[in-house]
Parts: structure tokens; sequence; C-alpha cells
């Protein structure tokens, strides 16, 4: 059983009941993530949400991870473009605690400038971590030129001369304009009762201040563009794509089938074609970034240096045929089964139906029904998945990114051609 209330204060109160077991996953989301930072914060979402942990008004950084450990419990945070999540795994004994431990946290920061000081390090470590990961680097470049210009291309660590500026001063700024009730989400699902975790909630959060009306989003404008890198790795590490749906968009369903045809499973187009025929890649695989009013759409494959343009014609080769001929009746039946047990499989725990619950509530307003999703799956025609593709594939709109030993490559416009 699902509830949804809204409290006084307009913080959005999300629980499932699942009384089959005996733990409870309880998040704070904050509707605010990278995209909403100027340009000369970038990365200051993400270094707060660091902050948050080294102590409270209340409690110190060590006192955070004792009470934690004392119940086996298991906390976490993440920052991501549009949000930010705070969240706690116990036992269902332990869920008042819970609650006690995440409002401190997110609600009264101690913000140190001995803590900000040492924080900035371990984040600048964070941001080289990237750039000595290639398969991350890949897609960040991608992202930044696919986006040029716009908060969602920005990384969400930020830069190393944006964190080297943060300041007790700014931290608070940010904090106190972004973390109020109207940007807090609380989600919660495992054995738990709804009035229960109300009052909870309620009571620890009572005091968090409305905030004022959000500032209008504006979508990214796309310009394909063609990157090249060279590098001296192991590896050539491509990332092709284009714009794809927001979250919300009608053709959301029809365009997870089409990532699961191309590159979303082990039977997919690409893992088939470039994997397992030729041997050209270990890694091959498609996948969708969806937001607000923007989405991506992006293959990644990590290949030999010299294998790298044959791996993008093998690419463009695929994403031009299944814009020319509809998917089969077996091939399409082979992705909505694959579709409906990933996602099944993956609400089997409280942490992901918590995640599950947050997220729908932040892109839709509402709660889907697993049964209505999986109908959504179900309703896609061969004609839809060819429809979309036509649509997103269109001739000039590929980009490519390319990043490690490129031996003289070049990536023309008419190599991306997908007409």
């Amino acid at each position: 059983m699902i509830h949804r209330e809204v409290l006084d204060n307009g913080l959005r109160l999300v629980t499932e009941t699942m009384p089959h077991v005996r733990s409870v996953s309880i998040g704070v989301w904050l509707t605010r993530g990278s995209r909403h930072e100027t340009a000369d914060r970038g990365g200051i979402a993400h270094f707060v949400e660091h902050m948050l942990f080294k102590g409270t008004s209340s409690r110190s950084a060590e006192d955070i991870a004792q009470s934690i450990d004392s119940i086996g419990g298991q906390l976490d945070a993440f920052t991501a473009k549009e949000y930010a999540s705070y969240y706690i795994k116990v036992l269902d004994e332990h869920l008042p605690l819970a609650v006690d431990i995440l409002s401190d946290i997110v609600l009264h920061p101690a913000f140190n400038p001995e803590d900000l000081e040492r924080e900035k390090k371990v984040v600048l470590e964070e941001i080289k971590m990237v750039e000595d990961t290639p398969d991350d680097l890949v897609h960040e470049m991608f992202t930044q030129s696919l986006w040029e210009g716009h908060p969602l291309g920005r990384p969400i660590l930020g830069t190393p001369e944006t964190v080297e500026a943060f300041t007790q001063e700014s931290l608070r700024s940010y904090f106190s304009g972004a973390y109020t009730a109207q940007n807090f989400i609380i989600s919660a699902a495992g054995n738990i009762d709804h009035a229960h975790v109300r009052d909870l909630v309620a009571r620890a959060f009572e005091a968090t201040r409305r905030a004022p009306v959000r500032a209008a989003e504006q979508p990214p404008v796309v310009v394909p563009q063609v990157i090249i890198r060279d590098k001296e790795l192991e590896q050539s590490h491509l990332c092709l794509g284009t714009s794809s749906y927001a979250q919300n968009h009608d053709d959301r369903y029809a365009t997870y089938i089409l990532n699961t045809v191309l590159g979303g499973s082990m039977s997919s187009r690409l893992f088939q074609n470039v994997r397992e025929k030729r041997g050209l890649a270990y890694a091959v695989f498609s996948g969708l970034s969806a937001y607000r009013d923007a989405g991506s759409f992006t293959v990644y494959a990590g290949c030999a240096g010299d294998a790298a343009g044959q791996v993008i014609d093998l690419v463009v080769d695929e994403l031009r045929g299944i814009k020319d001929t509809p998917v089969g009746d077996a091939e399409l039946r082979r992705a909505k089964d694959h579709l409906k047990g990933s996602l099944m499989l993956s609400l089997e725990n409280t942490a992901s139906r918590m995640s599950h619950l947050a997220r729908q509530e932040i892109y839709f307003d509402r709660q889907f029904g697993l049964d209505e999703t999986l109908d959504g799956v179900e309703r896609i025609a061969p004609a839809d998945v060819q429809r979309v593709a036509r649509d997103l594939f269109s001739n000039g709109a590929l980009a490519a990114t390319v990043l490690g030993p490129v031996n003289g490559l070049t990536v023309s416009r008419d190599r991306l051609a997908l007409k």
C-alpha cells in the first residue's frame, strides 16, 4: 500500500508498506542538484552533501557513524543533476532513530571551516579520479559537449577552480536557499505504518521553513559535436549519442524498448554484433539519461585504438538499421520481458522501493503502480519503436566523443550520417 501526503509546511511524504520484511529504508530527497547551481559555484550541491556528514550542531561526524553502526544500519548519500538524496536502511524497530539522524544531518549542519578545507582536498581527489577513469571521463566529456553552456552539461563534482573557491558563507547561502520544506521529499518503504512515519517526520521537520517559488528551468539547446582527445591509455573509449526525451514524455516506454534492443542487454544488437561476433570490445552498451526537460541516448564502447573507427561504423549501421526496418516480433517480445523482469527484480528490496517512490514523485508528482508501468511496456508495438528511432536518430543528430590512443582517427559528419 502506497500513501502520499503533503505536510502543512509543504514537505511531501510518500510511504509504501512491505509487511513481509523487517527492514525500513527512508530517505530525504532534495529536489535540487547540479543543474540548479550558477556556473561560478559549480559543484556546490555535491560539496554540501559531503559537508552534511561532517557533523551537526549536536553530533560530530564520529557520533553519526557510531549511532548508525550501533544498530547495524546503512547510511549513504549522493548528488545528481536534478536532486540529492540522503538515506538510511535500518531494522524497523530503529526507525525513530533513523528519522532523528536524517533530520539532524539535513537541517543542522555545522559547516566547520576546518572540515571545509579538509573536504576540499577530498573532492579535488574525487575530480582527479574521474580523469583517471576513462569510461567515466568519456561520458563526462560527451555530456559537456552535447549540452555545452547549459547547467545539465556541467560536471556534478564541479571544477578544481570552483571547489577551491567555496567558503563557509557560500555553503550556508546555498544551503539556506535549497534545503527548505517545499524542496524536500521524504520516502520510506518497508515494515512501516504510514501514520507512525508521518508523526515522526512531522515532529522532526516541523520547523523547516517554506521555500520561495522555484525559478523556471530552461531546456538545453543541442548542437551535435565531434570531440576527439588523444590520451595515453590501453584502450580507446567512445560515446556516440543523440538527444532523447524528458522523463515524463509519452513515448518513454517505446524508448526503453529501443534502448533494450540496441544495447541494453546481452542479447542486444550491439552486444552481439560488436562483442560476440567480432570480438572488438569487452564493454559495449547503450543507455538513456532523462531529466525534466531533456534527455540523451548514448552508446558506449571500449576497444583497441585501431578498432575505434570500425566500432563507430558498426554503431552507426545499427542506428540506421533500426530506423529502416521494424523490430521483429520475437526480438520485441524478448525486450519487453527483459524490461519487465529487470524492473520487478530491482524492486524486491526496501532501498530500491524507497528510491522508486521518490523519483516518481520528483518527475511525475504521482505514483505509478507496477501494473500500470508493465502495461505501458506491453502496449508498445514495432511501429512505435521505429517511429521513435526515426525521431531520435534523424540525420545530423549524432554526436561523438573519442578518448584514448586515437592514432590519427578522424570522424567526419558524413561518417555519422543516419540517413
